[in-house]
């Protein structure tokens, strides 16, 4: 008797097991169902802000073909940028891998220019006289506005870029359905600006962290989005150069957080792609980056060592030549400097030694 009652317990507890182990499979698998055809993303298992979410994964052979766009001016300064930008662009475009689709100048000085036949250009007004009170990159959200009502876009996806980007190799869509795709910048921190970001983001918005530390270069994202987003992106923007303490801690980067901002009261998450682009001298190596940014000086002595802050014996630095283009055939770093400083002046090399009549304005 005893012997069937043991037997009896086993077999009991066996048959709870599996039940269990059934029961709690069923609730995860239909959890996953649940989540994975959610096209709206409110039920994701993934963070988007971490990795692809699982329901906007792409098949291997579906192309997303993004429009290139990026704001100037008619300075030299920009021009000669915007040239050397367009080269690379056309060298990548059409190579394996690359989703890159039509490229634009959005030229906010109100008038055309000499660039309008070598480069696709679209004229837009500039900001009312007296608006931008210097800060002349408050013009790239109304020169967006503009571009994105007037233009016929043909491409779903829009990549904001800058004249100082150089594409370093073929570029795929790194959007993914709702989930723009963005570059994480470390001197962009929301939650340690809260004070400040609450003047625009109220709290019944949700939590500060909701604004991505970003700003809106490079970033691809579907048109429709980028429709609702710029004009408070503008507003936004000119709210926060009114504010004088706004305007005094986020300086040069105002507009940026700006447009992190008007992203998150669109309730919109980016995608953090970190091999989205690379910015020397701090960046070291181009490997698996799509986009080089050449925003900092690059100061080195000539043992290759980085003198940041102090005129190197060898340097580059965009800022040199603000009154006109670079000379061809620039003079190559030492030895020991780190590739991606030594891959930026082979690549701004190239670029001058192939495009006409370079020393033109």
């Amino acid at each position: 008797m005893a012997r069937i009652s043991l037997l009896l317990l086993v077999l009991l507890s066996l048959g709870f097991f599996f039940a269990t182990y059934n029961l709690l499979t069923m609730v995860i698998h239909n959890r996953a169902i649940r989540a994975l055809g959610d096209e709206s993303g409110s039920h994701l298992l993934s963070d988007p802000i971490i990795e692809m979410p699982e329901n906007v994964r792409k098949p291997k052979n579906a192309k997303s073909p993004f429009h290139v766009a990026l704001t100037a001016t008619d300075a030299p300064y920009s021009k000669w940028q915007c040239r050397i930008m367009y080269y690379w662009y056309k060298k990548k475009k059409d190579l394996p891998g690359s989703e890159m689709g039509g490229f634009t100048r959005i030229l906010h000085s109100g008038s055309p220019d000499n660039l309008m036949e070598e480069i696709p250009t679209f004229v837009v007004d500039p900001l009312p006289a007296g608006l931008d009170r210097g800060y002349v990159v408050l013009n790239r959200p109304w020169a967006f506005v503009q571009w994105l009502e007037k233009a016929t876009i043909e491409e779903d996806y829009i990549l904001m870029a800058e004249p100082d980007h150089i594409f370093l190799r073929p570029m795929p869509n790194l959007a993914h359905g709702d989930y723009p795709a963005a570059f994480p910048f470390f001197y962009i921190k929301p939650a340690q600006n809260e004070k400040l970001v609450r003047k625009y983001y109220p709290e019944e918005y949700g939590p500060v962290t909701n604004v991505d530390p970003i700003g809106n270069s490079p970033v691809i994202i579907k048109k429709d989005m980028l429709e609702k987003i710029a004009p408070t992106w503008m507003n936004v923007s000119l709210k926060m150069k009114d504010d004088p303490e706004t305007d005094k801690v986020f300086g040069w980067v105002l507009e940026m957080y700006a447009y992190a901002v008007a992203s998150a009261l669109h309730g919109v998450q980016h995608i953090l792609q970190k091999d989205f682009m690379l910015q020397p001298p701090w960046d070291l190596e181009t490997t698996k980056k799509f986009i080089l940014h050449y925003t900092y000086g690059c100061d080195y002595n000539l043992k290759g060592e980085l003198t940041y802050g102090k005129i190197g014996e060898w340097r580059f630095d965009k800022r040199s030549f603000l009154r006109g283009p670079p000379p061809r055939n620039l003079s190559l770093p030492p030895p020991g400097v780190p590739e991606s400083v030594v891959t930026l002046v082979k690549m701004v090399n190239e670029a001058t030694a192939n495009i006409p009549h370079w020393d033109s304005e």
